[in-house]
């Protein structure tokens, strides 16, 4: 009887490092990622504020905005993808030679009540064990802020993987209404860079 048991017991045994082995092996995979998302998501950060510095970013057409335009070179009109600019003659593009990825999903602009956020993008499988767009549900009413603070959502080691991006209309729109409730009769508004609008009152 003990020499029949031996076999299954080694069975159970290899079965048991196996399963340990590949555990580890994913857990290693996803902690890797989130360290990687940590990252990006603000080296991701520093770019769009280049972006925004030359070409003042007005707002994005979508709620949720896949990030893969940084490679383009050049493009027609004052869109981007689905980010729109004040002065896309400013653009200087590539930022990237690729656009960056996690688990193969391109990051997002987010925007929320509380403004824009870059995330990572919809699949991605943090080390929590949590799934962007199934578990962390990223619509406009969602708290990023809290997210990032909580490890059980947007947070890995005390390093947060998302970030906020202080970029978009809210800021532009507010200088330029600023401005014209200060003009005078036939005031030509100028920003920096070029004339943007010119009123003239009867």
């Amino acid at each position: 009887m003990k020499i029949k048991l031996f076999p299954l017991l080694t069975i159970v045994l290899f079965a048991l490092l196996v399963g340990v082995m590949v555990f580890r092996l994913l857990y290693q995979v996803r902690t890797g990622a989130d360290q990687l998302i940590a990252q990006e998501v603000q080296q991701l950060v520093e770019i769009f504020k280049r972006i925004d510095k030359k070409c003042e970013i007005i707002d994005f057409d979508y709620q949720k905005n896949p990030i893969n335009f940084l490679n383009v070179k050049s493009f027609v009109g004052s869109e981007v993808a689905s980010m729109n600019l004040a002065f896309p003659d400013q653009w200087e593009g590539p930022y990237l030679n690729d656009n960056p990825t996690i688990q193969q999903q391109t990051y997002m602009v987010v925007d929320t009540k509380k403004g824009y956020f870059i995330t990572p993008g919809e699949g991605v499988v943090l080390a929590n064990g949590k799934v962007i767009g199934k578990d962390i549900i990223l619509d406009k009413d969602t708290d990023i802020p809290a997210m990032m603070q909580d490890k059980n959502m947007l947070m890995f080691e005390g390093k947060a993987l998302a970030a906020p991006l202080p970029v978009g209309s809210s800021t532009a729109k507010e200088v330029l209404l600023e401005n014209i409730m200060r003009a005078e009769d036939g005031l030509v508004f100028r920003s920096e860079k070029e004339p943007i609008i010119s009123i003239v009152r009867n």
